[in-house]
């Protein structure tokens, strides 16, 4: 388990700063706000990409740095620098102080006891050697070319970080987490003399790079990309216009992401500007429809052991049987809407201020057999992997693209098509799904968010969904 004397080595043993001292700046700078904390981090990253037979690209970054926000009504102010040391924490406690002069209330209460930790302070970068690395970049690129003589390009990508926090509060509170993140990527390239088409597969989490340098491990990644990429090249032109979809398992919960999580986040729902907003205990899906926001599984993309704000991340039921039963809180949020912080409040660094976000979020599985559903649909779509969208949180209205769909005619799964969008709304769809599958799966580690200019790693996830009448845009003349 994480080591209690991490924080204290990173951020004041290695720079000189005094514990007490610290504390007592960012206690004196608070007084009179309604909240606010100190965040420090000291991060790792790394990234080897192998393209075309070579190395394209090798990258390593170490940054530290700390921000310290202040709070005070829907006022915040922040600052932020890359050097720890106690006179730059004085200097930004000074700038901060401007917004006390807008206190809404007496200090927020502090955040309750932390989680059990849930990572180690095992580094995965240093663990494996740069030559290791890519030696089985090399390894995956010489697979991937042998498996199929129609491969004409294979791009792989492996990349890792580790980021330790510690975040002090005006009470002189403080909580640490430490945060590994590895991913791999395979990317590939086919074509048959007259076309091409491409596949990709991503897999990772909060752990060390152990399992994915094994062989079985990155073969199936080889193997499940090139199975996209030859799935495309015998594909048809999609059809367009009102259909059934079916929704396959896993992945394809970044439609339930974006067309619905954001939509749940608390700032939209403050603000009044969310399709969601004074709907809770309301119908807003199908029965059967739960959702969650869950950010306490180990070696998840999404979780964490305390959200960037000191609080310990939780499972928050977002809908139940179709109802709105709350929304995600970071504690500005929270205190202003007069509801408990949910462990949300995250943030891409240290020079940014933390906001609601999603961890991982999911629906959860109903009892209905894939096939079943599969079978119960004369004529449709069945899409199974996503590339990008869009979506409009006031409206709800999304466009998500799909990288891999099928037709469904007469219950069984048809020809493969491309360049289908689904085109529709994220609150109708969630009204609109009639069978849930029992084979709930998440992502495979791949998912990053983005929130006014802020990326955060994210999970998503959803079993086998049926959904009537969703508008297709497809490429079919």
């Amino acid at each position: 388990m994480s080591d209690p004397r991490t924080a204290e080595i990173l951020f004041f043993e290695k720079t000189g700063m005094d514990r007490r001292k610290v504390a007592s700046t960012v206690e004196d700078a608070l007084k009179g706000c309604d909240d606010g904390e100190l965040f420090l981090e000291y991060a790792q990253s790394e990234s080897v990409t192998f393209d075309d037979g070579r190395v394209r690209s090798a990258n390593f970054d170490t940054g530290q740095g700390f921000g310290l926000r202040a709070v005070s009504g829907e006022t915040t102010g922040y600052a932020h620098s890359t050097t720890l040391s106690e006179d730059a924490i004085k200097r930004a406690a000074a700038t901060v102080k401007a917004v006390r002069s807008g206190r809404g209330g007496t200090l927020a209460e502090p955040p309750r006891g932390t989680n059990t930790q849930l990572y180690t302070d095992a580094n995965p970068l240093p663990l494996v050697p740069f030559e290791t690395k890519v030696k089985t970049l090399a390894a995956i690129d010489a697979y991937a070319r042998k498996k199929d003589p129609r491969v004409k390009q294979v791009s792989v990508s492996l990349a890792g970080s580790w980021q330790a926090v510690h975040i002090v509060r005006p009470d002189r509170r403080a909580a640490s987490d430490i945060r590994p993140l590895v991913r791999l990527n395979v990317a590939i390239v086919v074509s048959d003399g007259v076309r091409m088409e491409s596949g990709s597969y991503g897999s990772g989490g909060r752990v060390t790079y152990g399992e994915f340098l094994k062989p079985k491990s990155w073969k199936a990644a080889v193997d499940e990309a090139l199975r996209q990429a030859l799935v495309n090249l015998e594909s048809i032109d999609a059809p367009g216009g009102e259909m059934t979809v079916v929704l396959g398992p896993g992945w394809p919960g970044v439609l339930l992401h974006e067309a619905v999580g954001h939509g749940l986040e608390g700032d939209f729902n403050r603000k009044k500007t969310s399709t969601f907003t004074d709907r809770i205990g309301e119908r807003v899906a199908a029965k059967g429809v739960t959702v969650v926001d869950d950010g306490t599984f180990a070696d998840r993309r999404g979780s964490l052991t305390v959200d960037d704000e000191g609080t310990p991340t939780s499972r928050t039921v977002l809908i139940e049987d179709g109802i709105l039963r709350g929304y995600l809180q970071d504690r500005m949020n929270a205190r202003l809407m007069g509801v408990t912080p949910t462990g949300n409040g995250r943030r891409q660094s240290h020079a940014h201020h933390p906001m609601p976000r999603m961890t991982n979020t999911f629906m959860l599985a109903g009892d209905k057999a894939p096939e079943e559903i599969i079978s119960s649909v004369k004529k449709g779509l069945y899409a199974v992997n996503f590339g990008g969208g869009q979506v409009d949180i006031t409206s709800g209205k999304f466009t998500f693209s799909a990288t891999e769909a099928y037709l469904i005619e007469n219950g069984k799964i048809g020809p493969a098509v491309k360049g289908a969008t689904l085109i529709g709304n994220g609150p109708d769809v969630m009204n609109k799904i009639s069978m849930i599958g029992n084979d709930l799966k998440l992502d495979p580690g791949i998912g990053t968010c983005g929130k006014e200019g802020q990326g955060v790693p994210v999970g998503v996830g959803q079993p086998t969904l049926r959904v009537e009448q969703i508008t297709v845009g497809g490429t079919a003349v």
